[in-house]
């Protein structure tokens, strides 16, 4: 292969072919690689290192390798930099004018737009720096002498007409792997007269077999690779799980499987050599099911993981702040270690949402949205959740002074009108109370609602250390009424109770309700277990707080919350509470139009419908605050904004992916298998090849069937379409239900 893309792989630097047009164009053409090519364009460097990389003259080292490479490649890549603006289009017409005589493959801008990359056929007869110089001098034009390296690699471009300037498909051929020197021993045996040579570029769908093994050892064996006392059994269990997806072949398993028996220095006695070519064979013998259970669950972690990447952090740091913030953000920030930065700028927008009372903002869709704002904090325990609680405080502090006194003439009116039919007077209309404790009851909960519509269509405000506690809101108290909440809040649909007594509290408004939460990630799974798929989770605005192992893990040091800290944030405030009225913003509509977009290109490359599914609200949701940051400073845009906007969009995104996508993932391929179906379905045909008993359950429960099924469970295993394994405590489809039932669900 010609073509290879950079990634990373335990901090080492590692490559794998690009072998389509098509996904060489994606590649490049990926919404976060347009924005950071224009940020790049923009003058801003510090981005540069996150563009898509390729080196197109990779050669191997001596045994054939050179991380991730084992093919001759047949091209040079070739850096002409700072040529100069006025002499960039003549250049351009004197290459494709030399194109047939260079042998040019591939013609590009280079990323700060100052130069160009090329990519030419190789002369077998020269060296890398030898074809560097003959390409130099066909041309005329000097090239960086960095570039000679041929580990060199290039920071790539979109895939636009005005970038990618010239492309060739033979730039994608494949040239056959060559066979070098073999090593002593059995190994040598392996290589050459067999053969078969361990292949870590090879892929199944896109995927590499290492990623596929790593992964499955990380979730199966505690990340530990088979080791002396266990390889024999470990491989076997590696070996019939993966089997499927090589096509039961003993020669491509052989290539994909690790020896895990070779020695330190790659060598492997006859007799380990023997024993690991038999397992493999024992696990090929095994009969067959479908693809397992357990590749599954792989597949589907790999995906979910690619798409958290796709956020544009890593899987163990999402994607950092800008460097240059909105100052009320700064403001808001500059009292906490780095580490909690990215939690509190998120954690605010409930309360600066609730100091806008009358205020509508109108989405590109023409839809008009209020300042809503539910933000749940999930962090492990004692990590520091509770740093975002000073902020919010200051924020909150005018609003709780201005209860107190609301609260004082409730207390009084209550006190004059003891009994429901002893009311002497009428409750005063204009009592508003927008900070709520977390233990009301539905009647308290509606009458603040009420309250806050009648007197300015104000926001009410909850804050709770533990997302349990919203459960107290509502007489109810249970974790759906909390959801429905959600629900009801982001659409501000309307919520309240109607009763026919005289003296019952009635009354019906929207729900203007802002919330901050905190919680660790097994009590949000547990909590929001049944509201991934239902609109519940995409409205939320979830943050995180990560700390590397580096981290000093003692209590962090705050700075000095006093007077002249709240003296510096009244301005901001002020605004927020004078504004009124509809307000628009061509600018963050611009911006959430090419966020929709960039999200669709992403889902679409990372084939993730989780990304796409979260991605919708998610764009509101940035959208919304970077609405409230430009009435804050005063109606005015700002790139600091803009740059917060669509960082704070894909921070709340791969929070969610991190915390909740591989579940919704799942749950959305369980809905597309079942729409695929159609007419009168056979139950067993519903669920997979590999199934639990709660799974079954959960099926029969979708297809509206009452009590426990075990009889159709005994039915199935006594007619032979079952099987039942104990190890794994899961159901497994048989070779006579697939024969009996073949083409008649089709």
């Amino acid at each position: 292969m010609s073509v290879h893309m950079i990634y990373y792989k335990d901090g080492a630097k590692m490559m794998r072919p690009v072998r389509q047009r098509e996904e060489y164009l994606a590649l490049r053409n990926g919404g976060e690689q347009q924005s950071i090519v224009k940020a790049v364009r923009g003058g801003d460097d510090s981005k540069k290192c996150r563009l898509v990389q390729m080196n197109y003259s990779c050669l191997p080292n001596a045994d054939g390798t050179l991380k991730g490479s084992t093919t001759m490649s047949t091209t040079v890549g070739m850096d002409i930099d700072h040529v100069g603006i006025e002499k960039m289009q003549t250049l351009l017409t004197h290459m494709l004018g030399k194109k047939d005589e260079l042998g040019l493959l591939m013609l590009e801008k280079s990323a700060r737009g100052a130069g160009y990359h090329l990519v030419f056929r190789r002369r077998e007869d020269l060296s890398q720096e030898e074809n560097l110089r003959w390409a130099s001098e066909l041309l005329g034009v000097a090239y960086d002498d960095n570039a000679k390296d041929i580990t060199r690699v290039f920071f790539t471009t979109t895939a636009d007409a005005d970038e990618l300037l010239f492309l060739d498909d033979a730039i994608f051929d494949a040239t056959p792997a060559e066979c070098h020197e073999p090593r002593e021993g059995v190994a040598a045996l392996q290589c050459c007269s067999q053969q078969i040579v361990h292949d870590p570029e090879a892929m199944y769908n896109g995927v590499l077999f290492s990623d596929i093994i790593e992964k499955y050892w990380q979730l199966f064996n505690d990340g530990k690779e088979p080791t002396d006392g266990d390889r024999n059994a470990l491989t076997f269990e590696l070996a019939v799980t993966i089997r499927s997806i090589c096509g039961y072949s003993m020669q491509k398993m052989l290539t994909v499987v690790p020896n895990y028996w070779n020695r330190p220095d790659g060598t492997c006695s006859q007799q380990d050599l023997a024993e690991w070519h038999k397992t493999i064979e024992n696990a090929l013998k095994e009969p067959r099911k479908g693809m397992p259970y357990r590749l599954k669950q792989v597949l589907q972690a790999l995906k979910s993981q690619a798409a958290v990447k796709a956020c544009g952090g890593t899987l163990t740091a999402p994607p950092p702040m800008p460097k240059k913030l909105p100052p009320l953000i700064r403001l808001l920030t500059k009292n906490v270690p780095w580490f909690y930065k990215p939690a509190v700028a998120g954690a605010v927008f409930p309360a600066l949402g609730v100091h806008l009372h009358g205020v509508k903002f109108r989405y590109w869709d023409n839809v008009d949205h209020e300042p809503t704002f539910m933000s749940v904090l999930i962090g492990r325990q004692s990590i520091g959740k509770g740093t975002i609680k000073k902020p919010i405080e200051y924020i909150m502090e005018g609003i709780r002074q201005r209860d107190i006194p609301n609260r004082q003439r409730e207390a009084e009116w209550k006190q004059k009108n003891p009994g429901a039919r002893q009311k002497k007077d009428p409750r005063p209309k204009d009592i508003c109370i927008q900070m709520l404790i977390d233990n009301l009851t539905d009647a308290v909960f509606n009458q603040r609602i009420v309250d806050a519509n009648n007197n300015g269509q104000r926001f009410i405000y909850t804050m709770v250390d533990e997302i349990e506690a919203l459960k107290k809101v509502t007489s109810k108290g249970t974790a759906d009424e909390v959801g429905l909440l959600i629900r009801k809040a982001f659409d501000n649909a309307d919520a309240g109770q109607e009763r026919v007594g005289a003296d019952s509290v009635s009354g019906i408004a929207p729900l203007r309700w802002n919330f901050n939460a905190s919680t660790t990630p097994p009590n949000a799974r547990k909590f929001f277990y049944k509201m991934v798929n239902d609109g519940t989770v995409s409205r939320l605005d979830i943050s995180t707080i990560i700390r590397t192992d580096d981290d000093d893990d003692t209590a962090p040091i705050l700075g000095i919350y006093d007077q002249k800290y709240a003296k510096e944030l009244k301005p901001y405030i002020d605004r927020l509470e004078a504004a009124s009225g509809l307000i628009e913003c061509a600018q963050a509509t611009k911006l959430s139009l090419e966020m929709k977009q960039e999200n669709k290109d992403t889902a679409r490359l990372y084939e993730s419908d989780a990304y796409r599914v979260f991605s919708y609200r998610a764009n509101v949701i940035a959208w919304l605050k970077g609405m409230v940051l430009y009435v804050a400073h005063g109606c005015k845009w700002s790139r600091e904004i803009a740059d917060f906007v669509r960082w704070s969009q894909q921070y709340n995104l791969w929070c969610k992916m991190l915390y909740f996508g591989q579940q919704l993932e799942h749950e959305l391929r369980e809905e597309q298998d079942i729409q695929r179906q159609s007419g009168p379905q056979n139950l067993l045909d519903l669920l997979p090849d590999e199934f639990t008993k709660e799974e079954y359950h959960h099926m029969r429960s979708q297809q509206g069937k009452t009590g426990s099924g075990d009889s159709t469970l005994r039915c199935w295993h006594s007619r032979g379409y079952i099987d039942y394994d104990e190890v794994s405590g899961r159901y497994c489809k048989t070779k006579a239900y697939k024969k009996k039932f073949e083409g008649v669900n089709s």
